[in-house]
């Protein structure tokens, strides 16, 4: 039997071997608690697998939004929430169960609930309170007549958590960096010769830190048809630490993009890869991910690890510091140790992706097997 704990050992047909699919997503298991009419969930939360500590969820703990919907209470269950390994141990051990045994068992097709004969008593006091946000869009009229109704599109998100008891939520490299990104990418548009033969559109979404809400309200309400829209390329967190010799996608192999992007590299002398940590399922945790679910193939590049002039173990040095002391705190601003030439040179691959697929024959596709590629055909048989 597979062990859990080592994901590469999954069986790939079942679960994806070790890359983490939609289906992992605490997102996915709120979805499903509501459908199946769950009275509440709780996530247990593992730093490895998550990739950020719990502290991370605690710092969730003030107002949160959704989107408003029909349906009643937004679609959610009564309770969501988490719990730490240590807590879901002891308590599965007050039901005479084994977590680490549980685990096992979930990672074959033949698990099924548990019961664990444990009750609680919860009550919860909401405030409700109805605000709006706004996204925030600019286009770029492609040259082409024939294909000007078809549209290239960059998000970036300008939002972040505000304030809190330990100040200010600046979020600089997540994603104030990324917002300059679009702008800068915008006016190399308006600079390029020949112009773009298809549309580009600049958009910065809010909400994304309360859980990707302003892309998800434009993927369900676009502007413009997704049938006609191309590609999203996202930009979200940066590399600040200099030039690389790599660029990483994540979820790379998924689409025709990740080509595009592969040669772009090439041309600066640097290869492009995957996600060192497929399992941590960071193809979902973004932007770009609405549109990926509603089939517009999507690129979500990352800085790359091979960094030029450092030691090999610098990328994940400067990683582990960012996830432990800067990601979602306070501490997410401007710093003066901060090198921006391998920023310039990402933004240059994400630039010629963006202008070689507005100036192609054909519209990118999603990959053989790919989860998404059924959407787009279905969108575009639509169309």
């Amino acid at each position: 039997m597979p062990d859990p704990n080592k994901p590469e050992e999954l069986d790939p047909k079942t679960f994806g071997g070790k890359a983490m699919t939609y289906y992992g997503r605490w997102t996915y298991k709120y979805e499903m608690a509501a459908q199946k009419g769950a009275a509440g969930a709780l996530i247990v939360h593992e730093t490895g697998p998550a990739g950020y500590g719990f502290n991370v969820v605690q710092g969730k703990t003030g107002e949160q939004f959704d989107l408003v919907t029909p349906d009643k209470n937004m679609g959610r269950a009564a309770v969501e929430g988490w719990i730490t390994l240590d807590q879901a141990t002891r308590l599965l051990q007050l039901a005479g169960q084994d977590f680490d045994e549980l685990k096992k068992q979930a990672a074959t097709r033949e698990f099924k609930p548990v019961p664990l004969g444990v009750t609680a008593s919860m009550t919860i006091k909401n405030k409700l309170r109805t605000i709006d946000s706004r996204n925030v869009i600019a286009r770029l009229d492609g040259a082409d007549p024939k294909l000007k109704s078809e549209y290239v599109i960059y998000t970036a998100h300008w939002d972040h958590f505000g304030k809190s008891a330990e100040g200010i939520f600046h979020g600089a490299q997540d994603d104030a960096l990324g917002c300059a990104a679009l702008i800068e990418i915008a006016r190399a548009f308006t600079r390029v010769t020949p112009p773009a033969s298809r549309s580009i559109l600049f958009l910065a979404v809010t909400a994304e830190e309360q859980g990707l809400l302003g892309s998800e309200y434009y993927s369900v309400s676009p502007i413009y048809p997704l049938s006609k829209t191309v590609a999203n390329i996202n930009m979200d967190d940066w590399n600040v630490h200099g030039r690389t010799k790599d660029l990483t996608l994540i979820g790379y192999g998924a689409s025709d993009l990740d080509d595009y992007a592969a040669a772009a590299a090439a041309e600066q002398g640097r290869v492009v890869h995957g996600d060192a940590e497929p399992e941590k399922g960071f193809y979902y945790r973004s932007d770009h991910f609405n549109f990926a679910k509603q089939g517009v193939p999507a690129l979500d590049p990352d800085a790359g690890t091979d960094y030029i002039g450092q030691p090999p173990d610098f990328a994940k040095r400067v990683r582990d510091e960012w996830n432990a002391e800067r990601y979602h705190t306070p501490k997410d601003v401007v710093l003066p140790t901060w090198n921006m030439e391998g920023t310039r040179e990402d933004l240059k691959v994400l630039f010629a992706v963006g202008y070689r697929v507005a100036q192609a024959d054909k519209m990118p596709e999603w990959k053989p097997g790919s989860e998404f590629r059924a959407t787009r055909e279905k969108s575009l048989g639509a169309r």
